[in-house]
């Protein structure tokens, strides 16, 4: 016991080391105001004009616009500027992820639409004030079950300037995406019939106390989010209730009600690899908008930044129907736009001694949003087997983009899931008043699960 606790005692102090001092000098926080976006991108462009330079992003709300309605394409006029496909991948492989690649080679018909680059990312003011103070007083700090936790920071990005692969996934988890929202979704599997199935039908309503305008970083109680999802299909899934609330002290925490219990309980496995119920089981809890939830399972290594082919401002595919959308193998790529972006790239090795199903994982995150657009997750023989893409909404009113819905494809048993499409829903990603805490708890869960 003496033995463990010494070990133990070294593992901590490892862990301390690694992220003490995160937070940066104010001389480094300065660039936030120069040559940094106000959320830490290059704000310049690339040499050859590709990336143009960041100018405030794209924040003009359309005349007669209301939060939720169908959001027009600013962009709808352009033509591709050139289209990648199995036959040319070679020339552009080094700005395309393993597992577009991969794609491009197991299905002739997938292609990559690739248009001029827009720099639309944007949010408010005050998110980058707070932005600006995180820099100096955000840090990460360990926690042996959960894994590193931020402290220190409010209302912004995390750490604008990241030191290590923890902090960037942690931008990710944090990112501006709106304060309170409400949705409607349809979640599709598409494997065997090569045709889409429900999954999930439901309405979600999403908080960000971490994102408070009115809060700050002393009134805040350390919930960074909660979520609660009514289902009301497919039909004997329908009247079930879900609860997700991440906390800082005990992370994420699931609760569920069934309709054939009649009561809520917690559900601590609905995390990390489980089979997530929404996707019928088809993708992982944890890979909810490419990744969701605690980041102890894996050492989380940041190999740097480059330039390469992502989803971006893809007004257009929100616009169709489901049918049109959903191909009988991949998504249908006359509906989806591609451009080149500056990624931070970040690698997940499993942790010794951590399990997951994908030991090893790989996000490409937006530099100018924090958000993963993409994901390769291998298997334990080291088979590329889970792809993951994001097809990401600009919303001006917010400002900001919304990285919805998200995409599972699965290279060894085929098929694949889309979840969280907005396509034929009434709302779509509608901005609403701060609803009260407590109708995000357990009690208000099962008040409200009565069928």
């Amino acid at each position: 016991m003496k033995f463990q606790r010494v070990v133990m005692a070294i593992l901590l102090l490892a862990i301390t080391h690694t992220f003490a001092g995160a937070a940066v000098t104010p001389e480094e926080a300065a660039r936030l105001k120069s040559e940094l976006t106000p959320l830490g991108a290059e704000k310049a462009g690339n040499k050859d004009g590709t990336v143009p330079a960041w100018e405030g992003g794209y924040t003009t709300v359309w005349p007669d616009y209301r939060s939720g309605q169908p959001r027009p394409d600013p962009f709808e006029a352009e033509k591709p500027r050139l289209t990648i496909t199995a036959q040319n991948m070679q020339k552009y492989a080094d700005q395309l992820s393993e597992g577009v690649q991969a794609l491009l080679q197991q299905f002739p018909s997938y292609r990559l639409d690739v248009y001029p680059t827009h720099r639309t990312a944007a949010a408010p003011q005050w998110a980058y004030d707070n932005t600006f103070q995180n820099a100096t007083r955000g840090k990460l700090v360990p926690n042996a079950s959960i894994g590193p936790r931020v402290e220190g920071a409010y209302g912004g990005i995390p750490f604008p300037i990241p030191r290590n692969g923890a902090e960037v996934m942690w931008n990710h988890l944090l990112a501006w995406r709106g304060q309170s929202f409400i949705y409607d979704l349809s979640t599709y599997v598409v494997a065997a019939n090569h045709r889409p199935v429900l999954a999930t039908a439901g309405t979600v309503e999403w908080q960000d106390p971490y994102y408070d305008q009115n809060g700050t970083l002393t009134s805040f109680n350390g919930n960074h989010w909660a979520i609660k999802l009514t289902t009301t299909g497919p039909p004997f899934r329908a009247g079930e209730k879900t609860l997700g609330i991440d906390s800082a002290e005990t992370g994420v925490q699931v609760w569920q009600y069934l309709v054939g219990q009649r009561r809520v309980r917690r559900a601590p496995n609905v995390q990390y690899d489980t089979p997530s119920f929404v996707t019928s089981g088809f993708s992982f809890i944890d890979e909810t908008r490419l990744f969701t939830g605690n980041l102890d399972r894996y050492e989380w290594k940041l190999v740097g930044k480059k330039e390469m082919f992502v989803p971006y401002n893809t007004q257009r595919f929100h616009t169709k129907k489901v049918d049109q959308v959903l191909g009988p193998l991949h998504l249908n790529p006359d509906h989806m736009r591609w451009e080149l972006h500056r990624v931070w790239v970040v690698e997940a090795i499993l942790a010794s001694g951590k399990r997951h199903a994908m030991p090893k994982r790989r996000f490409y995150l937006d530099e100018d949003t924090w958000n993963a657009l993409l994901s390769d997750g291998w298997d334990a023989k080291g088979q590329l087997w889970h792809v993951g893409q994001v097809i990401p909404l600009l919303a001006p009113e917010l400002p900001g983009t919304i990285v919805l819905p998200y995409v599972i494809y699965d290279l060894l048993k085929g098929g694949y899931t889309a979840s969280d499409l907005f396509n034929e829903q009434q709302r779509q990603y509608q901005a609403v008043m701060q609803w009260p805490e407590s109708d995000f708890t357990p009690a208000a869960l099962a008040a409200e699960g009565i069928r």
